[in-house]
């Protein structure tokens, strides 16, 4: 590693955070003066000359006056960053092209508010929040999602210029961050259905002919087949039942990667991202097969999540 990077990753602690939660002791907060600042200061210096010149007291009074009030103004920059504790929240699947939010909890333990932090992952977009003395806080901080996979949006940039802009003080806090980004659907038509027999050992939601009871519902199942009429007989007190057929056919999709019609990799995921979509809204069972890989027919939210996840991840190493 060069000496530079050495003396940086030395100097702002680039390493990852690994415990929890993170706090901003004074070696890890950095301030130097902003443009104003410096212009203030180098008002200050006119005005000591000019004092000095012609001898004014009151010029010398005023001169001191204000660059104590930049002092005072220094310290207060830095301890609006000192002992903050900072917790990675939850973060929610996005899709390729989107913008990833990541979820951070800020904990303020000091008797004095902690007034416009600015938080940012580098260049990108910043979102500012207050926190009141002993108190928690939250906040979403966005990073575009460019490409699926696990997506590691890199350290923190914390940073404030408060009470009166004159120093600029920051921090690099680095806590494990990771989002999955799923492919970027693309809407084509749905392959043709495969139709399989269902005998009296499996129950299901389509294609079936024989009422053989109720149950109770599942979060999974579909609004269309719950038993309306036996829950109006109590509205207040029945739960939600579920009516069970069997016999028939049923029709369920196969989603093939090898028979996605389209030049590339992630032309084919972003195809099979949108058949998984679209069968997913359309309440009809599906599966999935990617080379070494595959999901028997299903439907829900989690049978969903589970394929978009392994979309998402196809082709990288530690999957």
């Amino acid at each position: 590693m060069p000496i530079v990077q050495q003396f940086q990753q030395w100097l702002f602690r680039f390493g990852r955070d690994e415990q929890l939660p993170v706090i901003l002791n004074q070696r890890r907060i950095f301030i130097v003066p902003t443009r104003t600042g410096f212009l203030f200061g180098v008002v200050l210096g006119l005005m000591l000359i000019g004092a000095i010149n012609y001898n004014l007291s009151l010029g010398h009074a005023l001169v001191f006056l204000l660059a104590g009030l930049g002092l005072v103004a220094m310290v207060h920059t830095f301890r609006n960053l000192v002992a903050l504790r900072l917790t990675p929240g939850r973060v929610e699947p996005v899709y390729a092209g989107d913008v990833a939010r990541f979820q951070m909890h800020l904990e303020n333990t000091h008797r004095q508010d902690r007034r416009s932090l600015d938080l940012a992952f580098g260049q990108s977009e910043s979102v500012s929040l207050d926190i009141p003395a002993g108190k928690q806080a939250s906040i979403a901080i966005p990073f575009p999602a460019l490409k699926r996979g696990q997506l590691d949006p890199g350290r923190i940039t914390l940073s404030t210029h408060y009470p009166l802009g004159l120093f600029h003080a920051w921090s690099y806090p680095h806590p494990r961050l990771s989002c999955l980004v799923y492919p970027k659907p693309i809407e084509t038509p749905l392959p043709p259905p495969v139709s399989v027999s269902h005998t009296g050992q499996r129950h299901g939601d389509n294609g079936q002919e024989d009422f053989t009871g109720l149950r109770l519902r599942q979060p999974n199942d579909s609004p269309r087949h719950i038993a309306w009429k036996a829950v109006a007989r109590d509205i207040d007190h029945r739960p939600l039942l579920i009516k069970q057929f069997a016999g028939g056919a049923a029709e369920e999709l196969w989603f093939d990667f090898s028979s996605v019609p389209a030049a590339d990799t992630e032309t084919q995921l972003s195809i099979l991202t949108g058949w998984v979509l679209a069968a997913e809204r359309m309440q009809i069972r599906y599966g999935l097969r990617l080379p070494g890989r595959e999901i028997a027919p299903n439907q829900g939210s989690t049978h969903r999540d589970t394929c978009l996840e392994t979309l998402g991840l196809y082709g990288e190493k530690d999957h």
